[in-house]
């Protein structure tokens, strides 16, 4: 790095977003590089979890533009994915910086640790605990305000109003603390109260512990008991932190809102670790996290392995996709009238049509493969990004009820996880590490089979997630609605442009030619890859048994439609009446199954 540089340091949580701009103006030996601040400030909270793409993005572009580097670390990016998208948001913003993302744990252990070795305890909206010895990291807590996060300032908020509607439920009584709560929030009543919190946020509830540390430090003993009670499992965590990496004199620094220098909570921490970890050194940490941001933006190598922007040949390629071709009959789509065009996309209907009559043999060899997987105890897994990531989660999400199997037999991946199943998530599509990282979680085996589904055939997520199959000796089976992919499995790779070459078992190609509107590949292609995974899992039911004639017979009874479902389908296999059949359903508790293996 140059002297000169200038480096932006994000550091984004539950209740701010704390910036600073430095320069590089020399270096420090080991402790590698000096700066001097230019400006700093905050902006208002930017979780990644809880944060919108489109919010993130109106928060960094008030940031200063004019920068060399910029670390943007922010609670909730834990995963590789969540890194990929958020470094897409900040390449939006910052196109010619090197950029460097991640988690709000990693500055506060730049910004109190450096190099160096320690535990870091993070309290502020949520908590965290992170430690490091060498190269190894070890954390505790910090799983968001849901299942974690105890001893944050949304743990201690919300078990103080718990603790003021208990008193009420037990004794009719309300505190002297409930009074100080309603005046901070400007309410009238109990009633308004949990109006409140019903529609309230975890920064908004968050925002009650200053209330929570005057009530304790003014000798409220219930209320204490929970400041308390934060503390002991902040310390409980560090104490395994430090264990597990062999510490025995840590140096503990914390940071955060919670832990100002002589507030309640600080002194709370202290004394507990003091029983437990006689020998730590614990230390209200001196430099902001924005700081330690800036740092790993300066300590970080000007090669920057991830890089969103297409290549040369990666775009003519993509333009050159069926998927991206302009459709002739639609060119005047915002011309026609709504009869035009709704005829005009039911006539492109036949295409679809067209295109699985084209592929029936490879669909056929596709149940094969499927069946046989499952046959011998391994799972499908069907991965995509986007429209085609949730046209696999849908089919796979229809198995259980349908045929009685395990919700872990077909498994649907997406690329940007859950929240990528009703809403964009920017980015999360173009890196293939972060489809192996996807199997690899699911600790995907020789057993298995993986069905990459990639309209364009050339997403990385999907080309990643095959690649990482294949290594292990998964079987794996491309399903696109670009033909020119189709020329050999094993040439795959270079057909579509990418850097994957790994061989595929098997191109299924669904020409359904270009869009009514072009390039919305969630139209005549969503339709075929929706029937083609129908066909395909539907089939590998049938093979594996798991229907009598066109009849359900492993189908969970879960519903009144679905019980009825089951009483029909004994009727008619039985030749009883729907009364007697459903005699038998209710003496075997419902299952089906066991009914009809009698017959």
């Amino acid at each position: 790095m140059k002297s000169g540089e200038r480096i932006l340091g994000v550091e984004g949580g539950g209740t701010k977003t704390a910036w600073v701009l430095v320069e590089a103006v020399g270096s420090t030996g080991d402790a590698g590089v000096e700066f001097q601040i230019l400006d700093q400030g905050k902006l208002p909270p930017s979780n990644l979890r809880l944060t919108t793409p489109e919010r993130l993005r109106e928060i960094f572009v008030e940031l200063p533009k004019q920068v060399d580097r910029a670390g943007v670390f922010l609670a909730g990016c834990g995963t590789e994915e969540d890194h990929q998208s958020l470094a897409v948001i900040c390449r939006g913003v910052w196109p010619n910086a090197k950029i460097v993302t991640g988690s709000d744990r990693d500055s506060g252990l730049a910004s109190a640790l450096e190099h160096g070795d320690g535990i870091v305890v993070n309290a502020g909206s949520g908590s965290s605990v992170t430690g490091r010895r060498g190269d190894r990291i070890e954390r505790a807590g910090g799983w968001g305000h849901i299942l974690g996060d105890t001893g944050g300032g949304y743990f201690l908020s919300i078990e103080a109003l718990r603790l003021i509607l208990r008193e009420y439920d037990l004794h009719r009584g309300e505190m002297s603390f409930t009074e100080k709560i309603l005046h901070a929030l400007s309410l009238n009543n109990l009633d308004e109260l949990v109006r409140w919190a019903q529609t309230a946020d975890k920064n908004e509830i968050a925002l009650l512990t200053p209330v929570v540390f005057e009530a304790a430090a003014g000798d409220d003993a219930r209320v204490n008991e929970i400041v308390e009670e934060g503390a002991r499992v902040l310390c409980e965590y560090t104490e395994a932190v430090a264990c597990r990496l062999h510490l025995l004199a840590p140096k503990v620094a914390l940071m955060g809102g919670l832990f100002y220098r002589d507030s309640i909570y600080t002194h709370a921490f202290r004394r507990r670790l003091k029983k437990n970890l006689p020998d730590a050194r614990v230390t209200v940490a001196e430099r902001a996290p924005e700081l330690g941001a800036a740092w790993l933006a300066a300590e970080t190598g000007d090669h920057i392995a991830f890089q969103p922007n297409l290549s040369e040949k990666e775009i003519a390629d993509l333009a050159a996709a069926l998927t991206e071709q302009r459709n002739p009959r639609s060119e005047n789509l915002e011309k026609m009238s709504a009869r035009q065009l709704v005829e005009l996309f039911v006539e492109e209907e036949k295409f679809v049509e067209d295109a699985l009559r084209r592929v029936t043999a490879d669909l056929a060899k596709a149940v094969k493969m499927v069946t046989e997987s499952l046959r011998n105890g391994g799972r499908l897994f069907y991965v995509g990004a986007g429209s085609s990531g949730r046209i696999g989660v849908l089919d796979a999400s229809e198995i259980p009820p349908t045929f009685g199997a395990s919700p872990t037999l077909v498994q649907g991946v997406i690329a940007g996880g859950v929240t990528a199943l009703y809403r964009s998530v920017e980015g999360a599509e173009d890196e293939q590490s972060a489809g192996a990282l996807a199997l690899q979680e699911r600790r995907i085996n020789s057993s298995d089979i993986v069905i990459g589904i990639t309209a364009s055939g050339r997403t990385p997520f999907v080309l990643g997630a095959l690649d990482h199959a294949t290594s292990l000796g998964a079987k794996t089976i491309l399903l696109t609605c670009n033909p020119a992919v189709m020329v050999t499995p094993k040439a795959f790779g270079a057909a579509a442009g990418t850097a994957v070459s790994t061989p595929i078992d098997l191109v299924i190609a669904l020409a359904v030619g270009p869009e009514v509107l072009t390039g919305s590949t969630r139209l005549k292609a969503g339709t075929a890859t929706k029937a083609a995974l129908n066909i395909i899992s539907t089939g590998a039911m049938v093979a594996l048994g798991r229907v009598r004639g066109n009849l359900m017979s492993d189908l969970h009874t879960t519903s009144a439609k679905l019980r009825d479902r089951a009483v029909r389908v004994v009727a008619n296999l039985a030749q009883c009446n729907y009364d007697s059949a459903r005699r038998q359903l209710e003496a075997s508790d419902w299952n089906l199954r066991a009914i009809l293996e009698k017959l």
